[in-house]
């Protein structure tokens, strides 16, 4: 960790989807606009390019502002494990790393893992923690969902 940094942020879930379920959601771009959509966010656009150096942008919209992130993709491991690089406003411009990992779990679900690291201080870690955890709620929703249609 270098100065200045915050210990990473670990989201852990089980997810009642497959882990191929739960990858495809991962790198479907327009389903990921429905749960992309933390906090007081309203919309969400989405651009991916889910390969390795392919890039991904993420521009979210709430009544008071617009939060554009964007990256690249580092690792492509389907079903097992995604990672890319995150920046945004909030990250101070700087290149982090979240890793999502996927485990078979009993009965045909997922356990999620979901590792966001390199943020550059506190506050930043706060609002990523409570962001994720928003976000990975709503995918296992939109998951849910998907299957009851």
């Amino acid at each position: 960790m270098s100065p200045g940094e915050t210990e990473a942020i670990v989201i852990r879930r089980r997810i009642a989807a497959s882990r191929d379920e739960v990858f495809d959601a991962w790198t479907d771009p327009v389903g990921m606009q429905l749960w992309m959509c933390p906090g007081d966010i309203v919309s969400a656009a989405v651009d991916l390019d889910p390969r390795v150096g392919g890039a991904l942008r993420v521009i979210m919209r709430s009544a008071t502002g617009t939060y554009e992130h964007w990256g690249e993709f580092t690792v492509v491991d389907r079903p097992a494990k995604l990672a890319f690089t995150w920046r945004a406003r909030n990250t101070d411009f700087l290149p982090t790393l979240v890793t999502v990992e996927l485990f078979a779990a009993p009965n045909g679900h997922c356990d999620l893992v979901l590792k966001h690291e390199r943020l550059p201080g506190r506050e930043a870690g706060d609002q990523y923690r409570g962001g994720w955890g928003q976000i990975v709620a709503r995918l296992e929703s939109f998951l849910g969902d998907r299957g009851q249609r």
